[in-house]
């Protein structure tokens, strides 16, 4: 019988996680393994299915102790999987309290993949046990040992995030049909040189550093419009309207854009000028910063995190020292001022990805 792969993760809307669950699983696929997730269900399902893979709807999302009767119902997943791949910490509890409940030879191997900088505590720990441990950069390798112990220092394997060259080419050009629609939809941007903020709309993603930085420009480059690609909910929707606000009291309204969520991020980046990365603290990694990168899309970010790994792989003259404004706006106008400047041709291919994470699969498969 072929090998039954099962990851485990919150939900299957849009985030890093969740694409990166649905490329993993198209590698097994690939493999010839049978490929099972484990989720709240999503818009993704949908795409998963298509793609030869299994979905099991189970509410593995809520941090609830009414959350603790899943475990009987995970646990002839578990029985049934040889690998269980859990991405998140609540199923990750979940699946590990399953798997006290199964006889050690029937029980699969765990892997956990660490996809962000977490919270330091006992909740958190969860995510350094099991078989292997995947951290998605230097960064979270780094934040893992120094947090939890040396002892993780042989255990952890580094499998940074990939981005499929064939979906983000390297000087890509949207249609005519796109480009028709994006001019007639905004004649502001014609002529312009576009600025793109890319990310969800929250106070520490750093889209107020980035109207800072549209603010001193629009003495220094008139020609500069900044776009903030990216839709807010919940309680930062009080916050969109600050930053609208933000805008207007520093005269820029007009120079600055809010596009919402967008499902045409490829095309908007390919006809950017720039692409930001400003958050407030050191992130994981940044894919949206390799997919820009991939495009041949220069990339200014903060010299911190996953995002100044990939830079320092394919664009270092883009990194910034933290919070420094002035230094900002001078990489700016210095990288616009030299259309020559741009970053290298891909260097974190989604093939590595998946070679690499089926390559831990099949090592723990070949020991069961």
């Amino acid at each position: 019988m072929k090998p039954v792969i099962v990851q485990f993760l919150p939900e299957l809307n849009v985030g890093g996680v969740e694409r990166g669950t649905i490329e993993i699983a198209r590698a097994i696929v690939a493999e010839g393994f049978r490929s099972v997730v484990v989720s709240n269900g999503g818009r993704l399902v949908e795409q998963l299915l298509n793609e030869g893979s299994e979905h099991i709807s189970l509410p593995i999302h809520k941090k609830a102790l009414a959350s603790l009767r899943l475990i009987k119902k995970l646990k002839p997943i578990l029985e049934e999987a040889d690998i269980a791949h859990v991405r998140s910490r609540m199923p990750a509890w979940l699946v590990s309290l399953a798997l006290k409940s199964i006889k050690p030879e029937k029980r699969p191997k765990l892997v956990s993949t660490a996809h962000g900088l977490y919270s330091v505590n006992p909740y958190s720990r969860i995510m350094t046990k099991g078989d292997a441990l995947i951290a998605i950069s230097k960064t979270v390798e780094h934040y893992l040992i120094k947090n939890y112990g040396e002892g993780l220092r042989n255990k952890i394997k580094i499998i940074h995030r990939g981005v499929d060259s064939d979906e983000f080419p390297f000087d890509y050009l949207p249609t005519e049909s796109w480009r028709k629609t994006w001019f007639s939809d905004n004649p502001q941007f014609e002529g312009k040189k576009l600025l793109c903020f890319p990310a969800r709309i929250t106070r520490w993603k750093g889209q107020t550093e980035f109207i800072n930085l549209m603010s001193k420009l629009s003495n220094l480059d008139t020609k500069c419009h900044g776009l903030i690609v990216g839709g807010a909910s919940g309680r930062n929707i009080r916050f969109e309207a600050e930053l609208r606000d933000h805008a207007k009291k520093s005269g820029i309204q007009n120079r600055i854009t809010f596009l919402g969520n967008r499902a045409d991020v490829r095309e908007i980046m390919s006809v950017s000028k720039i692409v930001f990365n400003l958050s407030a603290h050191p992130e994981p990694f940044g894919r949206t910063m390799i997919e820009a990168m991939s495009l041949g899309i220069p990339v200014i970010a903060w010299n911190y995190g996953g995002t100044a790994e990939s830079l320092a792989a394919q664009f270092p003259s883009g990194l910034v020292d933290p919070h420094n404004l002035e230094k900002l706006v001078e990489t700016t106008l210095k990288v616009l001022r030299d259309p020559k400047t741009r970053p290298t041709k891909n260097k974190f291919p989604l093939s590595d990805m998946q070679r690499q994470t089926l390559d831990i699969y099949n090592k723990l498969v070949a020991v069961s």
